[in-house]
């Protein structure tokens, strides 16, 4: 096709009256490409946003060229790129007939047209299309028609939550109540409710729902080796059952798997459709890839770039390499100063960030690592160093994206996943052409099937997701399975699934476990608050089924310990700063501590509940309910957990909190603060940060 000889490199330096000569012909091969091709190849669509950025970049000189780009936006079905105040009377039309005032004058493309009227239409849709399609949008879209009143949003990380919150905030406030956190209850009023898959599943307030969106639904398909998958699957189920209509929305998926008796009816809409382009600087051949990625990382012409390393260890150990190599910031000593103070004046983070490098992985703390992509998206700090939460849809402003590693710990990684990293170099409306530089072999293109366990045949299902199925949805074999494990286990209902959480067959080694200590010792039986001994004998009984490392530990004695000191730690930032100045290991697995904080969020009060239960079937006296509440919060107040992972750092909002607090009166408070620091400690950044946060 000869559209795709174009080359815009060479386009975009020409200078006068070569530059419009030139940019009429490729106007000229352009329009006769659209007319005679298939309309949703990439290649064509990403001409628009190619012809954008030239405008952009030869403002005056191709002034005139503004109404005849605006005509191929309309022929190509991107007609967010129509510009009005330039277009002719006809394209105008079509722009203005998409615009959405409710949403702050946003325009629609053709295929976000298309999926809104298969929703509205109140049929069921599962959408594939790529990263920068933006399919975020088409929820906010269905939220100001008036036409749902309660709503419920699956979504895989809490960095997305919070994302999702400050936009429907903003948009819906007055329309909707927003129900986040476990402590926030709903009334009969229209309401979103806002949740990961473990958040979801327990609540029990839901009510009759008129619409159930999953983003990043691809994660229902358990080969996709997501540790998550069967609650996702189960949450799910459990939202369907008490909704009249779904949305699945996700990345490049080509087909759906379906079992072929299933009572689940959707259409299945597949598209191509990219709002911006995307380069490919490909250098598998260099021989010392580490020192050409530095290189690149210190060129400006990149920034912001985001950097996808395959691990949080490799991550870490790459900023502080960075870090005694150059600086590409200016602005961030504030920052860093921040945290030096609150985790740690040896911790690397503070000097990566001082810098000009940015961490995000699923170990940094979500307030620290929201900041971090605040700081990134208005261009302070100009690198990001990112593990998989790259590709879990946090949203960010980056023009580069450097694919440094090929694996996402230990696996390599394949075509849907390379396409889904890819697919965040350019942001529509701030870089219309995209950067991508590979440092390794580009995975073989290759179809995704996505096959969600709760669309799959009975005799597919794993047991830790039919202790989730109703009994009038279960196969006689499932209602089998699940008696065997409600014998094996001696348990019911909710702490049945509770079991299935830890894995079923691990619960039945666990129980085994506790017999077994308590045939020695009576150290699992204990109430209220715990001696560090019964701690450790409770760690020790699980632990001898998981990997102590997996919550942030070297040891079992280790990990009691950890758990003790925070439990008597005055505040946060004394027990990380204390755990800062005894650390001796490597620099890099310094985060090691914030690790051990994400279990006690999720992992440790799941294995501490689960041997309660079974310690209780031989000892009713013992109560673990005091520590159990305590530990998912760190010990201190929910509200300040839950201000934390709303980009408060608990370090600030802990000096504010006063006995009685609700978030609202806290909330208050540290907005009083922020008007009149000079009554209170807050330095002038901890106030920026505030005022961005709440």
């Amino acid at each position: 096709m000869p559209v795709l000889d174009i080359n815009w490199k060479d386009l975009n330096a020409l200078t006068g009256s070569d530059l419009k000569r030139e940019t009429f012909r490729v106007l000229q091969v352009a329009s006769f490409a659209i007319q005679s091709t298939d309309a949703d190849d990439p290649n064509l669509l990403e001409i628009v946003p190619r012809f954008a950025d030239l405008l952009d970049k030869h403002p005056e000189e191709l002034a005139s060229y503004r109404p005849l780009v605006s005509s191929l936006a309309r022929s190509t079905g991107l007609w967010n790129y129509i510009e009005k105040e330039w277009a002719d009377a006809t394209d105008a039309f079509v722009a203005e007939a998409v615009t959405a005032a409710e949403l702050g004058g946003v325009t629609f493309h053709r295929e976000q047209i298309k999926a809104l009227d298969t929703l509205l239409a109140g049929q069921n849709l599962i959408l594939s299309a790529p990263t920068s399609f933006g399919k975020s949008l088409l929820i906010d879209a269905l939220l100001s028609s008036e036409s749902y009143r309660r709503v419920a949003v699956v979504l895989p990380t809490i960095a997305l939550l919070d994302e999702f919150r400050r936009r429907f905030r903003d948009r819906f406030s007055d329309k909707f109540n927003l129900v986040m956190h476990q402590s926030e209850t709903s009334t009969d009023e229209p309401t979103i409710f806002l949740g990961t898959q473990e958040r979801l599943i327990y609540r029990e307030d839901l009510g009759s729902l008129d619409l159930t969106v999953v983003d990043e639904f691809y994660k229902l398909d358990p080969d996709r080796r997501d540790e998550r998958s069967i609650t996702l699957n189960a949450a799910v189920y459990r939202l369907l059952k008490r909704s009249k209509q779904f949305f699945f929305l996700g990345p490049n998926i080509d087909k759906i798997s379906v079992a072929p008796d299933s009572r689940w009816n959707f259409e299945f809409l597949r598209t191509r459709f990219s709002t911006v382009a995307v380069e490919t600087l490909d250098l598998q051949g260099i021989s010392d890839k580490r020192e050409r990625l530095i290189e690149e990382i210190g060129e400006d012409r990149n920034w912001p770039a985001l950097v996808f390393i395959s691990s949080p260890g490799r991550a870490n150990k790459l900023a502080i390499e960075l870090s005694e190599k150059m600086a590409v910031a200016e602005e961030t000593s504030d920052f860093a100063i921040w945290l030096r103070d609150n985790i740690g004046k040896n911790n690397f983070l503070s000097l990566a960030v001082y810098y000009g490098f940015g961490v995000h992985h699923g170990r940094i703390p979500r307030a620290i690592a929201a900041q971090m992509v605040r700081l990134f998206n208005q261009g302070k700090l100009p690198i990001l160093l990112c593990t998989s939460t790259l590709i879990e849809g946090v949203n960010t402003a980056a023009k580069t994206v450097m694919i440094y590693d090929k694996d996402i710990n230990r696996d390599a990684y394949d075509f849907f996943t390379y396409s889904n990293i890819k697919g965040r170099a350019g942001r529509l409306g701030q870089h219309h052409v995209g950067q991508v530089i590979v440092f390794n072999d580009i995975p073989e293109h290759a179809e995704l099937e996505v096959s969600p366990t709760l669309f799959s045949d009975d005799d597919e299902l794993p047991d830790e997701y039919i202790v989730h199925i109703d009994k009038p949805d279960r196969s006689q074999r499932s209602d089998d399975r699940f008696r065997y494990y409600q014998d094996q286990l001696g348990l019911e209902g909710e702490e049945l699934k509770l079991a299935s959480s830890i894995g079923l067959e691990t619960s039945i080694a666990i129980k085994e476990q506790v017999i077994r200590s308590l045939e020695a010792s009576d150290r699992l039986v204990w109430a209220q608050s715990p001696k560090w001994p019964e701690i450790l004998e409770v760690c020790n009984v699980f632990c001898s089924h998981h990997s102590v490392g997996s919550f942030g530990a070297f040891n079992t004695r280790q990990l009691a310990t950890l758990i003790d000191k925070l439990r008597k730690a005055a505040n946060l930032k004394n027990f990380l700063v204390g755990q800062d100045q005894s650390y001796k290991g490597k620099p890099e697995n310094r985060d090691n501590i914030f690790k051990f904080l994400r279990a006690c969020e999720y992992g440790l009060p799941q294995n501490f509940a689960l041997v309660e239960l079974f310690v209780r079937q031989f000892s009713p006296q013992a109560d673990y309910g005091l520590f159990l509440g305590g530990i998912g919060s760190w010990f201190q107040p929910e509200i300040l957990k839950e201000l934390d992972e709303e980009g408060v750092p608990i370090q600030i909002s802990q000096a504010f909190y006063i006995d009685g607090d609700t978030k609202a009166t806290l909330r208050k408070r540290l907005q009083e603060a922020i008007l009149d620091p000079t009554k209170t400690a807050l330095s002038e950044f901890e106030c920026e940060w505030l005022q961005e946060a709440l």
